[in-house]
């Protein structure tokens, strides 16, 4: 008997093992995200007619999203700052998709000029009457050493990615609060948990992002159809790596190269978006991971960070 109980614990342990190698390989996301993409709603009958609108939407992730939430038949709002590279999205989305000329809003935003987001989005209300989803992705990152970096570039960090984003939402949210219902929800970074070297202003402004958007959470327990999602992506295969803030604000990175690692485990967007959008038609709640490698990595960082520190600084 005892040597039978042994030969099956034998068994769950190493299809244990099995399986939990088979989400090192397989681990775009965590297995909630997993979970949904594989027997969740579907977001072609979620979203479709939906108004979404995606701050950040000129490039990388946002660009991205555009076209994605485009080929299902979402009708958008996109914002940047630079209005021609919103037209040339809005020209593609048109392209692959069956949208209107119409079903799709450029609409120019700084979001550090707080005093324009009221103005923003009432123009988004008069043109779709609703939003259903605000998208976060407006901001930028960084790549500097503390010690060189002057001080005004982390109050424009903190402008933009935290400030600019909390300010947008704050008048987006007393819309849905109004309907009762909608989902917001933040790119936020792998960096929003952990720490990184040569991104000390960027990695605050993630942190502050999560605590944020984790306690907001909490103070719409009255609006069970108001969603706040956070999502974590680790490295990703874009250009924003070409728009980041160094030690000076007048100062562009210049001839940098991914490393190996970095391009190693940085699935295309197109992987990443797949996993957003389930989870979008899921109407997921909290911390969704999409972060190949680093889903894994995180927890001896939450469990041991003094060793994780270390090991991340060399």
């Amino acid at each position: 008997m005892s040597w039978g109980c042994g030969l099956c614990a034998l068994l769950a342990g190493g299809a244990l093992l099995v399986l939990l190698l088979l989400r090192w390989l397989r681990a775009d996301g965590d297995l909630t995200v997993l979970w949904a993409e594989w027997r969740g709603k579907k977001p072609e009958n979620e979203l479709r007619g939906k108004v979404v609108w995606v701050t950040g939407a000129s490039s990388g992730i946002g660009e991205e999203l555009a076209y994605q939430l485009s080929k299902i038949g979402a009708l958008l709002a996109i914002s940047a700052r630079r209005e021609d590279e919103l037209e040339r999205v809005k020209k593609k989305c048109l392209q692959i998709s069956n949208l209107s000329d119409k079903e799709i809003l450029v609409l120019r935003l700084d979001l550090t000029d707080r005093s324009s987001h009221e103005a923003a989005t009432n123009s988004v209300l008069k043109h779709f009457g609703k939003i259903d989803v605000l998208v976060n992705n407006g901001g930028r990152s960084q790549r500097s050493l503390f010690v060189d970096t002057n001080l005004d570039v982390f109050s424009a960090i903190m402008e933009l990615n935290y400030l600019g984003t909390i300010s947008l939402t704050k008048h987006v949210l007393n819309h849905m609060i109004e309907r009762r219902r909608g989902k917001i929800v933040t790119v936020s970074s792998v960096m929003g948990i952990m720490g990184a070297p040569l991104a000390s202003g960027y990695c605050a402004s993630k942190h502050a992002l999560q605590g944020f958007f984790n306690s907001l959470r909490t103070e719409l327990t009255d609006y069970p159809e108001i969603s706040i999602i956070n999502i974590c992506p680790g490295p990703v295969q874009s250009k924003i790596i070409q728009n980041v803030f160094t030690e000076k604000l007048d100062k562009s990175i210049e001839n940098f190269k991914s490393g190996v690692v970095s391009l190693f485990f940085s699935p295309p967007l197109a992987a990443f978006f797949t996993l957003l959008t389930d989870s979008l038609a899921a109407g997921m709640l909290g911390l969704q991971f999409w972060i190949r490698f680093f889903s894994s990595s995180s927890l001896p960082w939450q469990l041991m960070p003094s060793s994780a520190s270390q090991l991340c600084a060399q």
